[in-house]
């Protein structure tokens, strides 16, 4: 094959190298606009998993490579005066510009033509196309072949929101991977430095565009804004300059990252590669990971595959799953840095974990194998604050306190619907449901939502609080669960709203029923679906009859011996029906602003808490995001509506998204709903809880211990495990957790079957 590559960075150079060692034949030419020594980036990082590839597919050049690399284990955090230092990491560093000089030596031992200060104009691309069999665009972020073919390319560019520079110091840094953070009279100010030579470290220097712009970084020249960059990080530079190699940019060279995702890498005879196709933040380190190891696998197939279509079509659909999972990676690392300004009052051992696992590439455990030491002294920071001191256990197993209210651990077992209640009074169904899951170690058992009134139901198998027999029914739940477990019992209660009057969930979700529906109100005369019956708008009476239900409903679960109320204020139902502008199109004072929206589900809520003991706690569940964009309730607002609830002595907030309309694009992934209680927590101060496809004892850890949560939901996982606290501690060797003395048998069993490393089947 006749191939051109765009751009002689490392996609550009390794693909020339892998192509040529599969097929000497082949005749190659790498286009680069620059010199072969310029540079543009300081170092680069690699994993030690890269560098067994590289060596799997030319060990000549990764040979060469590895003798220049700089190797570090730890990670040193530096923030509110303390550095606190982590080990087992494994990073390498190399410079990139000696990387490109010793892939430009391996390629022209392999006859490859290397042309360099050759700008290929746009406009130049469609003759390429002609000229030779197979065009490789690795001509980097700002790629002209991408912009040549757009149409086909379909890039979705998205310009992060910090401003950085890329700089260079002689200050090795040669101790650690060092994050350094800064406070300035005009806000925060970060930095991410790392050797990567003998005597140089890359220094990327990072703020928020606030306090980019009050220091006036934009309007100064490079040598002005690399000299106040040296005053800010002064004491950790110990005399060293700062260095740009970045003089050909007019300015101040600071920059805002672009997050680049094509819907096609190839066209025709054209294929992207390296940031032309894809990009990785920075602050994961992986950009030319994801170039090198592209390189490896296109070369692969184009000699693996029938045709070069096949080839291209394999690239992409296997490359892009690791693009994918790295870009991922990499937006949580972004929102983290984004957002960094949230977490600096944290406690430096906090701030620290909150650090390391931003990304949720590193987990909990995770971080057990990497530096046990530092963890065991992390674990102890958490238990000592939630006044546990001297116990080690992992966050989930930490006691907690709201109210008069004291949890022995922190995972919660989610209200989960059962529809199994007769005329809306709990079964022996329920009773049996909720006694093994009050038996199975979780700290906090929530009942599925409990409706305030035979119309406020769901379907016509969701329990009730609004006759006699269902108060008898939960209170033999109640004294069960207390007589015979330390688990504690929260009611949810709400009202289905314009979700009403529908079929039980193994059925057709949220569709009405075939026959027998019953009348159904809400904010407004909107329905949930075409489908769905048009609710009537409520009016005042019906508001205060509603009200007056809710109060019923919270002394009823009193009475029975709840320890804690919930009033489910998210997911479409009645009250979040006014909290969202997607149903709530009233004129009066219940509609529009959001003070207005929250007005009528605030009356219910001081009802309710006036109704319910002051020694027992209360928690709203909120629908944090209706992932319908601005013109739903959007994270942002999530933070208001938490305000508002702390106003009116709501002691925590239950955080879950979604469900509030038909057009909702969740984004789904592990611990998807997450960071709107990480956000709400610690921009209000406010006690959260997390839920969301959380499932393994590691996401509990991760989420506690780096300040996400106070506590955490799991639903689907205890339906398929009553026992899963339990047997979640067996699998991290915790032999504390209480179990029903009849069972001890068991547990004795699991630990001996967990310590050799075995499970059940």
């Amino acid at each position: 094959m006749r191939i051109a590559c765009l751009g002689g960075g490392p996609a550009g150079l390794y693909f020339a190298i892998s192509m040529k060692l599969h097929d000497p034949a082949h005749e190659i030419v790498v286009i680069e606009r620059n010199r072969p020594d310029d540079t543009f980036g300081w170092g680069v990082v690699l994993s030690d998993e890269t560098l067994d590839n590289l060596a799997a597919n030319d060990a000549v050049s990764a040979a060469r490579i590895r003798k220049h690399f700089a190797y570090w284990d730890d990670i040193a955090v530096i923030h509110d005066g303390v550095k606190t230092v982590s080990t087992g990491h494994g990073f390498c560093g190399i410079g990139r510009r000696q990387l490109l000089l010793l892939l430009q030596a391996r390629a022209r031992e392999l006859d490859i033509e290397l042309r360099f200060e050759s700008d290929v104009a746009e406009s130049a691309i469609d003759e390429l196309r002609r000229e030779f069999d197979l065009v490789l665009a690795a001509d980097g972020l700002n790629s002209r072949t991408r912009q040549r073919y757009a149409e086909h390319f379909q890039p979705d560019i998205d310009v992060r929101a910090c401003k950085f520079v890329w700089l260079g110091t002689r200050q090795t840094f040669n101790d650690a991977f060092t994050f350094i953070f800064e406070k300035t009279e005009h806000g925060w100010v970060w930095a991410h430095a790392y050797q990567f030579d003998a005597d140089t470290a890359t220094f990327i220097v990072e703020c928020s565009e606030a306090t980019w712009r009050a220091f006036g970084f934009g309007e100064m020249s490079q040598q002005a804004s690399i000299a106040l960059c040296e005053r800010i990080f002064a004491r950790h530079l110990d005399g060293h300059a700062l260095m740009s190699n970045a003089n050909h940019i007019r300015g101040s060279a600071w920059i805002n990252f672009p997050r680049v995702l094509c819907a096609r890498w190839s066209f025709d005879n054209v294929v992207l590669m390296g940031d032309a196709a894809a990009t990785a933040h920075f602050s994961i380190g992986s950009g030319t990971k994801l170039a090198l190891e592209s390189a490896i696998a296109l070369a692969e197939y184009l000699h693996s595959e029938p045709d070069m279509a096949s080839a291209f079509a394999r690239y992409e659909e296997e490359r892009r799953l690791e693009v994918l999972r790295l870009q991922s990676a990499a937006r949580n690392s972004t929102e983290w840095f984004e957002q960094v300004e949230r977490y600096l009052d944290l406690d430096p051992v906090q701030f620290n974990y909150s650090l390391l696992t931003r990304s949720q590439r590193i987990s909990h455990e995770n971080l057990r194998l990497r530096d046990p030491a530092w963890l065991e002294s992390a674990e102890r920071w958490f238990q000592a604050q939630a006044g546990n001191a001297g116990s080690a256990r992992a966050p989930m197993f930490a006691p907690y306190r709201l109210r008069d209210m004291q949890l022995i651990n922190r995972v919660v077992v989610s209200p989960m619907a059962q529809y199994k209640a007769m005329d809306g009074c709990p079964t022996d169904w329920h009773f049996v449901h909720y006694a093994e899951r009050a038996k199975g170690g979780a700290g906090l058992v929530y009942t599925e939502m409990t409706c305030v009134s035979p119309e406020g139901r769901i379907t016509p198998g969701c329990p009730g609080f609004y006759a006699p027999e269902h108060e008898a029914a939960w209170k033999r739940l109640c004294d069960f669960v207390h007589a015979e477990t330390p688990a504690k019992l929260c009611a949810q209660i709400g009202h289905s709203g314009p979700k009403g009057s529908t079929q039980l969930g193994w059925q057709e979700m949220d569709a009405p029923l075939a026959e027998g529906n019953w009348p159904i109100m809400a904010a407004s005369a909107v329905p949930w679906s075409a489908r769905n019956q048009t609710p009537k708008a409520m009016d005042r009476a019906d508001m205060e009859r509603v009200r007056d239900e809710f109060v019923a409903a919270a002394r009823m679960a009193e009475r029975a011996g709840f320890d804690m109320l919930e009033v489910h204020a998210a997911h479409g139902y009645l009250l979040s029906s006014f909290i969202t502008p997607l149903t709530n199109r009233r004129d009066d004072e219940y509609g529009g602003s959001l003070e207005n929206r929250m007005r009528y589900p605030l009356e219910v809520i001081r009802a309710v808490r006036a109704a319910w003991p002051a020694h027992k706690p209360l928690s709203v569940r909120i629908s944090a995001n209706d992932w319908v964009g601005d013109e739903g309730v959007t994270p942002d607002e999530a933070v208001e509506i938490a305000r508002l609830l702390q106003a009116a002595e709501v002691d925590i907030v239950d955080v879950s998204a979604g469900q509030t309309s038909t057009r909702a694009k969740p984004q789904y992934g592990r611990m998807f709903q997450t960071p709107f209680s990480d956000r709400i927590r610690n921009e209000t101060v406010m006690a959260t809880m997390a839920v969301g496809n959380i499932y393994q004892a590691d996401h509990v850890n991760s989420i506690l211990m780096a300040g996400r949560a106070d506590l955490v939901c799991l639903a689907r996982p205890h339906l398929a495990d009553p026992y899963w606290t339990l047997h979640a501690a067996a699998g991290i060797q915790d032999g504390e957790c209480e179990w029903p003395s009849p069972y001890r048998a068991g547990r004795d069993q699991l630990q001996r079957l967990a310590e050799r490393g075995e499970g059940w089947v």
